[in-house]
């Protein structure tokens, strides 16, 4: 079995990793931690893990997580970056939900998160952890940075056509919606639902964080620099992303629906759907499936992807777990063949 802890157990991404984890059939839960709640009864705060999760939470000592074999943060950016050194010198394998290992430049990092590195020489060493592009590289890592939801969904619809050539790559929109979830269990007066709801809106036009973060994944993929115009929305919902791409085509196309089934035919998390589909980010609440379809409107030089997921499964604590099965070279859906809630 392989022995857990989790650091930041009290907020979205951390209780769905619980009730991820709780479910596997090769994970034994370690350590939660939480400062603020330690002692109480994880299903205290979290009811609906009565009966599968039977320990409470900790303080997040290097001691207690030095016994684990795999350590997720779920914390906020800059807190991992602070005890993986440790973790790391002590034979702990790391998974983290934040940003703090995602951007390979140190000063780039800095200059969105707004705090000097504290690390900056594991930056190389961190896998960015897109099973779609790095699987390999994840089997034997020690160190894994789990991308952010709106990344995963843009770098997975846009990935074949740049890597097959077909667009421009100085021009690429995203034009992504999130539910209330992506920001976090905090109080905070825009995501609260009188606030959110019956409205709709975009933020983080002049610049978003996950802007840098998914630039330098298409520009690996490209082999060059790539332009990006991101614009994030909120949804009155509370969880979901649904990520429109544009791209200009500059050569012919030929069977673009053949070229996306080709690029995913054997990805178990990527599902390309039917010619002429509008995939609904309900299809995918829950689950740890991206769920994408692709169009030529009007047969123009124009391509559109469309690309959903659940911000909390496939893009946090889903595709951590499903790093965590790479890592330690077990079955990459072992506790992630979870069906999308309809209704």
């Amino acid at each position: 079995m392989i022995k857990v802890g989790i650091v930041g157990g009290t907020g979205y991404t951390g209780v769905e990793l619980l009730r991820l984890l709780a479910l596997h059939p090769e994970v034994e839960l370690t350590a939660i931690t939480s400062r603020s709640e330690a002692g109480l009864a994880v299903s205290a705060l979290y009811p609906n893990l009565r009966g599968h999760v039977d320990i409470a939470f900790t303080e997040p000592s290097t001691q207690v997580l030095s016994a684990c074999d795999v350590v997720f943060f779920a914390t906020p950016n800059g807190i991992a970056m602070q005890q993986v050194p440790e973790l790391l010198a002590a034979g702990v394998r790391v998974i983290d939900l934040a940003a703090d290992f995602r951007i390979q430049d140190a000063q780039e990092w800095s200059r969105w998160y707004g705090v000097t590195h504290s690390c900056p020489e594991l930056l190389a060493e961190a896998v960015y952890g897109l099973p779609e592009v790095n699987r390999e590289a994840i089997k034997n890592a020690r160190l894994v940075a789990n991308p952010g939801c709106y990344p995963t969904a843009v770098q997975l619809g846009f990935l074949p056509l740049i890597k097959a050539g077909l667009i421009d790559a100085d021009t690429l929109i995203a034009d992504a919606k999130s539910g209330a979830s992506g920001a976090g269990r905090k109080a905070e007066i825009g995501t609260l639902m009188a606030e959110a709801g019956e409205s709709f809106k975009a933020y983080g036009s002049g610049g978003h964080r996950h802007l840098p973060e998914i630039k330098q994944g298409l520009t690996d993929a490209a082999g060059a620099p790539v332009g990006l115009t991101f614009v994030p929305h909120l949804l009155p919902m509370i969880r979901g992303i649904h990520a429109t791409l544009y791209g200009r085509l500059i050569k012919p196309a030929g069977d673009l629906q053949a070229l996306f089934e080709a690029a995913y035919a054997n990805e178990p998390f990527v599902d390309v759907m039917p010619a002429g589909s509008h995939p609904e980010t309900r299809s995918v609440r829950g689950g740890n499936m991206c769920r994408m379809a692709v169009v030529q409107p009007q047969g123009g030089d124009t391509v559109v992807v469309l690309s959903v997921i659940d911000n909390l499964v496939k893009g946090a604590a889903g595709q951590a777990v499903q790093n965590m099965n790479l890592m330690f070279g077990l079955d990459e859906r072992a506790g992630l063949s979870i069906i999308g809630l309809l209704p």
